[in-house]
């Protein structure tokens, strides 16, 4: 395997160059994914059924709990792969540490809301409209799931083994994973929650 020294370490042999470019095609499909979602979403905003709308069942703080939390852990994520860049495994660990305790805080935040529909009885059997936003808010959370467990895998590698091209490549792709977790939300947080609770 021949190592390019002139480039970032993820990117320093010609297999974790096209890793990285595989990557970006399945995010592509991610993409897709999402797109539909939110287009079955749009579609469903207003049947209601008898049951409540998003003016009715959408709180701010929450909400913007979320979006802080997780916006934070796309910050130091950033700062994780600096760091892993930097050769700094100590420092490149803590901030992966702290991307998915936020990561977790997230999550919990997510279950918590979701738990207060269900008991304002808002489920995804109430109406279209409440199936549709639980599928969405639902996928991604089951994302951030994976994300969080795929983070710990990387977070051992690391310890074991230091930055190798490998871990380097895994490190990064997953920085380019949480990434677009970030910026699904904010469509979330914008078009779904903000737009809702007008």
């Amino acid at each position: 395997m021949k190592i390019d020294h002139t480039v970032p370490l993820e990117y320093s042999t010609e297999e974790n160059q096209l890793k990285v470019l595989g990557f970006w095609i399945f995010l592509g499909a991610e993409i897709v994914l999402f797109s539909t979602l939110f287009a079955v979403y749009f579609t469903l905003q207003n049947n209601y059924a008898n049951g409540p709308s998003g003016s009715h069942i959408f709180e701010l703080t929450p909400v913007m709990i979320e979006t802080i939390v997780l916006l934070s852990s796309s910050f130091t994520i950033g700062l994780g792969i600096h760091a892993m860049r930097l050769g700094m495994k100590k420092a490149m660990m803590t901030f992966f540490g702290i991307t998915l305790l936020l990561g977790l805080g997230f999550l919990s935040v997510e279950i918590f809301e979701f738990v207060t529909y269900v008991h304002e009885g808002a489920t995804m059997q109430t109406s279209a409209f409440l199936s549709s936003l639980f599928t969405l808010l639902g996928t991604h959370g089951l994302h951030v799931t994976f994300g969080l467990l795929w983070g710990i895998g990387i977070l051992l590698q690391v310890k074991k083994q230091g930055f190798t091209p490998e871990t380097a490549n895994k490190s990064f792709i997953f920085s380019l994973y949480w990434h677009f977790l970030d910026v699904v939300w904010i469509f979330i947080f914008s078009f779904v929650y903000l737009k809702g609770m007008m």
